[in-house]
Order: structure tokens, then C-alpha cells, then sequence
């Protein structure tokens, strides 16, 4: 936030409104709709909504985690190193995710939704088919690129529609359950590429129609992209949701309403007023993601070289595990950010992040370490769950601090943020200490205790310094709404 002149202001304004005896005036996004603005959805619809982008989310993610089942023989295949396979698991794709992700936020908060939603599914679906065709490492680079040019279109679409579907008290729910297609999502890649992966092993190439010879393992891909593009046709059926709040907008020579955009100065303004609020919830964010994202790539390799499973056993069982506590932790997330919220506590979304970390620390040290592959599969589970409090929580607290018309720059920047130091490093920081700091493949298990345990204390850190000025920003929101509304 800026200095106590703001801070003053927003106080000034509060002292006026106590002595004429009112009450602070609801703004348009407040639980109830103002009287110009048509009433939310119904609940049914709504929840049809984000069952919808909980399929397309999962496909997303199914595209995205596929690679950390396939280390073994694409790194055979393609001879390449671990580092080298994490920059395909993370760089490759998060370098296009977040530079598209920044103009595709801001046409998200002008365009049609809906249909930018559909063709960024369509898109990732061909690239992630086009994998299962490279021959080289760096056409497979290039490919995971497209992936992620496509995926991201996906989120900053759905938190601004689900924002306008759902009421400030029940968006942290929404937004939760949206979030389980991470998991659902990363959980099945690993479930359904370790059956695949089990079928054709022993087999070097094999023949697939048209395509000719690819490798054993490229067949996951055609697998898992092709089936998107349904998805796509389906999510364009949803619709388009009024944009609520203080939105700004013009009339044509034909009396249609258009919506125009915020100058991009404006955005830039209001997120520098909050900067210390968005600097800790997105780089606290964005350390949890990193944690989750680096132990998710790496975690079936060290069943694989530490307790010597198969790839097919490390794909079902920790997928299983993802797909259950993942689910679990990212809904109950959601949940405990809208009830802290609910009890008067401001920083509740925050507080939940912070939370979450804190507890996932004990687990994550643990697991590497115990000699049965059954207790380290079990310690795992916990940490997974507590891990992905972030993920429901989070999506949600950027909704809350940003108007209407701001919010899909603002989960744009956030995505940017959590993307690049969450996938971007998260795998390739694990590799790193593996290759270059112990230079051996067996002390992955020592890699992934020290990366990811200091990776949650410094989350832990970042997000307590926040939970001050995440109030103030709540605040300094109501402030500007009003202001903006009254010279409406």
C-alpha cells in the first residue's frame, strides 16, 4: 500500500460517514447485487459452470504433468540429462504460458470469455498431440511451448467468469472446486500415463496410423491431447456472465452497450498502491506452487531410483494420492478461506496460504528419508494436502483486492508470477542440486528434502510479512469503488 496520506484518506472518509449516522454504502460486488444490476445466476448454472472448467482444467493438467511419468525414457531416448528434462517438464512450458498470459489477461477483461476459453483448449489439445510426433529434443521443446501458449487463455478467463457467477462469500468455494482440476488433472496424467507406460513396455518404437513410428512412449501423448478438443466444443456452449461492479463501458451508434478497457497505466497505478499486498501473495503463492510443482516432476523418479518401483507402480499409486488428497486439500482450501473470511477475519484468504505451508513442512522433510516405500507413498499424502491450500485460497484472494474490470490483468500478473518461479524453477531447482551439487542420480531423495523444506519456510516467511497489508488492500478497494461509483 502507499503511505499513511491513503491510509488517512480511506479513515477520513470512514470518520464522515459515522458522524452523519450512516453506514458504509454497498458496493456493486458485494453479496447482494446493486439495484441496476440483474441478480447472480442460478446456484444450479453456476455450479454446471465450473463443473465444466474443472473438465477443461484437468485436461490442462493431464497436458501439463504428463512429462514427469516419462523421464526415464525420454532422457534414454533423447539422451538428455535431468536438467535438460526438467526444462521440458517447466521452462519450455512456462516461458509462453506467462509472456501470452499477460495480453491474454487483458483481453479477458474486454472480450468474450467464454470463447477465449474454448480456443485456448483447442490449442493446447493439438500441441500436446503434437509432442507424441517429435523426433528431437528441441521439436518437443518447441511443442510444450504451444502447450503452454494455449493454457494461458484457461484461468485468468474462468476466475473473472466464476467472479461474476458466484457472490464475494462464496467464490472461495467455487474457486476451490475449480481448482481440483490441478489435481484431478496432474493426479490422472501420472495414473493414466503409468497404464500406458506399463502396456508398451519392453517396446522401443511402435506403428500408429498416418503418424508412422514414434517412440514407446509418445503414444501417451496422442493419449491424453486428442480427447481435448471435445472439451473445447463443450465449454463453448457456457455463458457469457454479466461483468459485475464498476465496469466501464460506452454505447455505439446502434445504442449496444460496449465494454471498455482500463488504460493499462490505471491497472498499473492500483496494483503499485497494493504492492506489498500482491508482492507477498503472489510470491508466496507462487513458493508453494514451486514446492508442489518441483515435487510432483521428481517424486515417481524417486520411487523409481530410491525404492526401485517400476514406472507404471509410481504413476497409479502417486497419482492416486494426487488425485485424492490433492483434491481434498485444494477444496478445503477454498472452503476454510471463505470461512475465516465469513467470521470477520479480512485476511482470511491470506491466512490460509500461510497456513498451509506451515503445515506441510514436517511432511516433506519426512518422506524423503524413511526406508519403506509404503511410509514414504503415506507421509506423502499429508504434505500434498496441505500443499494445496494455495491453491484454492489463492485464485480467490486476488478476486477480492481487484475491481471488476482489473481482475483478469491481475490473475494474468499472478499466473505470470506463480508460473515462472512455481513451474519454471520448481523442477529445474531439484535437478540442479542433483546433477550439480551431489552429481549423482541417487541423491535425488536429498534434493527434493532440502529444496523443497527451504522453498516452504521462505513461503511461510513472505506470506506472514503480507497479512497486514492484505486487510488494507481489502479496504482500500471498497474506497476506490465508491469513489468510482459515486462519478459514475
Amino acid at each position: 500500500m502507499t503511505g499513511n496520506g491513503r491510509d488517512d484518506e480511506i479513515q477520513h472518509i470512514a470518520d464522515d460517514m459515522v458522524e452523519a449516522g450512516t453506514q458504509t454504502p454497498a458496493i456493486h460486488d458485494d453479496a447482494a447485487p446493486s439495484a441496476d444490476e440483474p441478480p447472480y445466476p442460478s446456484r444450479m448454472y453456476a455450479w454446471y459452470v465450473v463443473g465444466v472448467l474443472v473438465l477443461a482444467y484437468t485436461f490442462s493438467f493431464i497436458d501439463r504433468q504428463i512429462l514427469s511419468l516419462l523421464v526415464v525414457p525420454i532422457r534414454r531416448d533423447l539422451e538428455i540429462s535431468d536438467t535438460e528434462m526438467s526444462l521440458l517438464i517447466g521452462f519450455a512450458f512456462a516461458l509462453f504460458y506467462t509472456i501470452c498470459g499477460l495480453p491474454i489477461g487483458r483481453a479477458v477483461d474486454v472480450q468474450h470469455r467464454v470463447r477465449i476459453i474454448a480456443i485456448g483448449i483447442a490449442f493446447w489439445s493439438v500441441m500436446t498431440a503434437l509432442c507424441g510426433v517429435a523426433k528431437t529434443y528441441w521439436q518437443l521443446f518447441l511443442f510444450r511451448m504451444g502447450v503452454g501458449v494455449g493454457e494461458a487463455a484457461l484461468s485468468p478467463a474462468a476466475y473473472s467468469i466464476l467472479a461474476d457467477y458466484f457472490p464475494p462469500d462464496k467464490r472461495g468455494a467455487a474457486l476451490g472446486v475449480y481448482g481440483m482440476g490441478v489435481y484431478i488433472g496432474a493426479g490422472l496424467a501420472l495414473v493414466i500415463g503409468g497404464i500406458v507406460v506399463s502396456a508398451v513396455s519392453g517396446v522401443e518404437h511402435t506403428i500408429l496410423p498416418i503418424v508412422g513410428e514414434v517412440y514407446a512412449w509418445q503414444v501417451v501423448f496422442f493419449v491424453v491431447g486428442l480427447p481435448g478438443l471435445i472439451v473445447a466444443l463443450w465449454a463453448l456452449t457456457l455463458k457469457e456472465p454479466v461483468r459485475r461492479g464498476h465496469v466501464r463501458k460506452s454505447v455505439d451508434a446502434d445504442g449496444n452497450e460496449k465494454v471498455e478497457s482500463v488504460p493499462v497505466k490505471d491497472v498499473v497505478a492500483y496494483m503499485s498502491d497494493n504492492a506489498r499486498t500482491l508482492f507477498s501473495h503472489h510470491v508466496g503463492y507462487a513458493l508453494c506452487a514451486m514446492m508442489a510443482y518441483g515435487v510432483s516432476a521428481w517424486i515417481p523418479t524417486f520411487f523409481i531410483r530410491t525404492h526401485g518401483w517400476t514406472a507404471g507402480e509410481a504413476g497409479i499409486y502417486y497419482g492416486l494420492v494426487v488425485v485424492i488428497f490433492g483434491t481434498a486439500g485444494v477444496v478445503t482450501g477454498g472452503w476454510m478461506a471463505d470461512k475465516l473470511t465469513s467470521i470477520g477475519y479480512k485476511d482470511g484468504k491470506l491466512r490460509v496460504l500461510l497456513y498451509g505451508a506451515a503445515a506441510a513442512i514436517p511432511f516433506t522433510v519426512l518422506y524423503p528419508f524413511v526406508e519403506s516405500a509404503t511410509l514414504a507413498m503415506v507421509l506423502i499424502a499429508p504434505s500434498t494436502f496441505f500443499a494445496t491450500f494455495c491453491t484454492g485460497a489463492g485464485p480467490s484472494g486476488v478476486q477480492e483486492i481487484m475491481p471488476n474490470q482489473m481482475r483478469g490483468q491481475a490473475s494474468a500478473f499472478m499466473i505470470f508470477v506463480v508460473t515462472i518461479i512455481g513451474l519454471g524453477l520448481g523442477p529445474t531447482a531439484i535437478a540442479l542440486v542433483t546433477d550439480f551439487w551431489f552429481a549423482d542420480d541417487t541423491m535425488l531423495n536429498v534434493s527434493l528434502a532440502i529444496v523443497a523444506t527451504t522453498i516452504l519456510v521462505i513461503a511461510v516467511a513472505v506470506i506472514w510479512w503480507g497479512l497486514d497489508s492484505y486487510k488494507a488492500s481489502r479496504d482500500y478497494l471498497e474506497d476506490w469503488q465508491r469513489q468510482h461509483e459515486g462519478a459514475a
